[in-house]
């Protein structure tokens, strides 16, 4: 059983801050965080779970099926990641590429300590809590000091692990593969990654969330991994059997001056080629969606509309349906898996031309932070515009990709890469 308590609170940035720092001191960390962005669909402000009482950690082999027999015996706020090589339980699929990072294809938790925040109210959920114990950690939460800086190295060199001329040579060829008809679209994604090297995690994840201030932050620590991420992204969503989908394809860069900036929103939002990528996947979406879905209940809510964020303006569309009272949440997610907008389609020869050109075995990257509550309804993001630390290996990554379509210029789309590695690759390197 749960204990609950709610609390208003007078200075919620400063207790966010406070609240995450505390956190440290926990081997199993994850906190969700909207920013303050308003849109449907949005639950609460920001989520903490700490401290784990079980866990589920595993390779694909089987693993969905692990996480509904994990999901199912909890009945509980359960909170962790899945990578995208999942893929490979979900299909005839393997994943050869190089992993410098080492993390687990599947991790959830079940956490001691929950903290939901909505507005200025904080709701408080502790499992099998003694006497105190929620206003002790409160107390420990305002009054606690910043965690110590830890090792922070300036001079982070920063590789590729695909070079320029190889990444036209790799996209010419996806090309090839369009014009003979095997696949429309593909996501291509390329490594950037630094051996040797120690940050300090969470004074990291503050810098890149504090520049994009995306509606899916997340940060992640499971042990010695850390997972930073400043997505813009939510992969899906089920709450009281309809289910969410949003994703995006379709990325413009800000301008300072607000006439450039608007005229690129507008460039964005009637371009063909962007329109074109998005469609595509709304329509693998639907696809997706209709597996689990009662009949007639796919519908499109938006369609390749454009949202501003801090760093880049964003094509979105939303996707919902209905599914039945007694479809497992785990088999709604299990039918969708990987996201359309990180695979492409159709999605099968699509996923098999990626493993082929890519370098790097994505892991974490493209696949989703989430959690589920105790009455099956869940939230999860997309694992973009995120770092990815091993602390006992020393080596951080982010990767970045984008939608090769028919219509797709070599140099344009590695010039797209580029801007939505900016974030990630200032924070780093300054």
């Amino acid at each position: 059983m749960r204990s609950s308590k709610i609390y208003k609170l007078k200075d919620v940035p400063r207790f966010k801050n406070q609240l995450l720092t505390w956190a440290q001191q926990f081997d199993d960390v994850v906190w969700l965080d909207s920013n303050g962005y308003k849109q449907n669909y949005v639950n609460y402000d920001a989520i903490l779970a700490v401290d784990a009482f079980t866990s589920i950690k595993t390779d694909f082999k089987q693993g969905f099926d692990k996480l509904k027999e994990y999901q199912t015996y909890c009945k509980d706020w359960i909170f962790g990641y899945l990578t995208y090589d999942l893929k490979n339980d979900v299909e005839a699929l393997n994943s050869q590429n190089f992993d410098g990072l080492g993390f687990p294809d599947l991790y959830f938790f079940q956490p001691k300590r929950l903290f939901l925040l909505k507005g200025d109210e904080l709701e408080i959920l502790y499992l099998n809590a003694v006497s105190d114990e929620m206003n002790d950690d409160l107390i420990a939460i305002e009054f606690g000091r910043e965690s110590p800086r830890g090792t922070v190295q300036n001079n982070i060199k920063i590789k590729l692990r695909i070079h320029k001329d190889d990444y036209f040579e790799k996209v010419e060829y996806m090309l090839e593969r369009i014009h003979r008809g095997d696949i429309y679209e593909a996501n291509f994604c390329q490594e950037f990654y630094a051996e040797d090297t120690q940050i300090n995690a969470l004074e990291t994840y503050q810098k890149l969330n504090s520049i994009s201030k995306p509606p899916f932050a997340a940060y992640a620590k499971m042990d010695d991994k850390f997972i930073l991420s400043a997505s813009p992204e939510r992969y899906i969503k089920m709450e009281n059997n309809v289910v969410v989908s949003q994703p995006i394809k379709g990325t413009a860069k800000r301008a300072m001056n607000p006439d450039e900036d608007k005229a690129l929103m507008q460039s964005l939002k009637h371009d063909k080629k962007e329109r074109s990528e998005n469609i595509m996947i709304v329509d693998l979406v639907r696809n997706d969606l209709s597996k689990t879905a009662l009949k007639g209940s796919v519908r499109v809510e938006e369609l390749c509309e454009v949202y501003t964020f801090d760093q880049v303006h964003q094509m979105i569309s939303t996707i919902t349906s209905k599914v039945d009272t007694e479809t497992n949440p785990v088999d709604v997610l299990k039918s969708t898996f990987p996201m359309g907008s990180m695979t492409g389609a159709p999605k099968i020869s699509a996923m098999k031309i990626i493993e082929s050109l890519e370098e790097t075995k994505r892991g974490v990257y493209s696949g989703s932070i989430g959690y589920f509550s105790p009455s099956g309804n869940f939230d999860f993001n997309v694992v973009i515009r995120s770092i990815l630390y091993n602390q006992t290996k020393k080596y951080v990554s982010y990767s970045v990709g984008g939608a090769i379509t028919a219509k797709s210029d070599p140099l344009k789309e590695y010039e797209e890469c580029l801007v939505k590695a900016k974030a990630m690759r200032s924070v780093l390197e300054n």
